[in-house]
């Protein structure tokens, strides 16, 4: 589909769009004025993770093309989490744990946009303003009898999981009213035209997309993205070692960098899209290199993504490491460190490392093989590291590498 508009002629080209409501509408919509835009973040832990990294990417190429985007802290959403295609209800938090949270992840953002007062400065705003403030009675009456039960129970993210008899709390069945209402709310207050998300929000979407039609007459519109994994039919940013988390408090910038570098050949071209800001041009000369030299795309598309996430000097950094590990054989700053009052067995190291999360794991790694003491294969789960003036490096399987130094 073509598209009259830069914003959407910029996301069809990229890989951003799965779903729309009315294109044809929005799409106009778009060339002919500023579209204030918002993606909603429930902060469920202290920093989001590259899961969420093409929602906060979806937010810049809509700033980027002059337009508005709204970010949405779910303060109030948030105590309660949402359900969508979940197996089962998330721990709820207290209200000074979703406080810390929301602090902390605001930091990330403002390394991704630009915040101001402008017509396209970014904004940051929290549900709990409102829905703290809502009567139960009132609620159920102005905007309760817009929502069909019947209706509710047909979406994908409720029907899974009661299709797998899974229990379905009446709390966690309230969330897509509330991110209706939701919608509703920054229509009034922002002017919000458009609310954007993963696949999975398609239903939470239109929810609020009548909503505002039923309450307001109110023409808003959705978007929503692909689900991104990887080319071996893995879940995006999910690792042996857990979650790759955006703040450097949560992961090392190493890591971080490492897990670009990792990426599997056939994704090299649709992450560059997705995840740096390299003109495509550029990016297709880079999916293009054949064989071996393809790593050098990835090394690109490592370091920009680390430089946008965490800025230049970390990203640099952090490609300067791998280089004298994996080049000259050398350690490098960045790389993750445990530290050891004495001589440490390599089961210990490799847990303090986090290349290991229980020393059954540990042990197998070594028993297969993918425990190397300074670049020597070790298959003694027996040995011990002693560190003197100079760290040592200790790797789990090519990807792993970390110091233990003297503490």
């Amino acid at each position: 589909m073509s598209y009259q508009s830069e914003l959407f002629t910029v996301l069809g080209n990229r890989g951003y769009v799965h779903q729309m409501t009315d294109a044809t509408a929005l799409d106009a919509l778009a060339a002919k004025a500023v579209v204030p835009g918002y993606i909603g973040f429930d902060p469920t832990a202290p920093s989001l993770h590259v899961g969420s990294l093409v929602q906060i990417m979806l937010l810049r190429r809509l700033q980027q093309t002059g337009h508005k985007p709204i970010v949405l802290m779910g303060g109030g959403t948030g105590k309660i989490g949402d359900p969508s295609f979940k197996d089962e209800a998330r721990k709820l938090l207290g209200e000074d744990g979703i406080a810390t949270n929301v602090a902390a992840i605001k930091r990330i953002f403002e390394r991704f946009l630009t915040f101001g007062d402008g017509p396209t400065d970014a904004v940051m705003l929290d549900n709990a303003e409102w829905l703290d403030a809502l009567e139960y009675i009132p609620f159920l009456r102005e905007v309760g009898q817009h929502f069909s039960v019947n209706r509710m129970l047909s979406f994908d993210s409720v029907k899974l999981r009661l299709d797998r008899e899974q229990s379905l709390s009446f709390l966690e069945f309230n969330y897509m009213i509330l991110q209706a209402y939701d919608f509703l709310e920054l229509s009034r207050r922002a002017g919000c035209r458009l609310q954007m998300g993963g696949s999975d929000q398609w239903g939470n979407i239109v929810n609020g997309i009548e909503l505002s039609r039923r309450m307001d007459g109110t023409e808003v519109y959705g978007i929503t993205t692909p689900l991104i994994t990887t080319a071996d039919g893995g879940k995006m940013g999910k690792t042996m070692s857990g979650a790759v988390w955006l703040h450097e408090d949560q992961l090392p910038h190493f890591d971080y960098w490492q897990f670009w570098r990792n990426t599997d050949d056939r994704d090299v071209g649709r992450f560059l899209r997705l995840f740096t800001d390299l003109p495509l041009d550029e990016i297709r000369r880079l999916e293009a290199l054949p064989g071996a030299e393809i790593n050098e795309a990835k090394k690109i598309l490592a370091t920009e993504a680390t430089a946008m996430c965490r800025g230049r000097a970390a990203a640099d950094e952090a490609a300067e490491t791998a280089r004298r590990t994996f080049e000259e054989g050398t350690g490098g700053e960045a790389l993750p460190r445990f530290a050891a009052a004495g001589p440490v067995g390599i089961v210990d190291a490799l847990i303090g490392l986090g290349f290991a999360a229980s020393r059954g794991e540990a042990r197998r790694l070594i028993a297969g093989g993918g425990a190397r003491v300074d670049g020597e294969k070790v298959t003694d789960e027996g040995v011990t590291i002693t560190v003197g003036a100079e760290p040592v490096r200790l790797s789990a399987g090519k990807k792993h590498h970390g110091l233990v130094v003297a503490g």
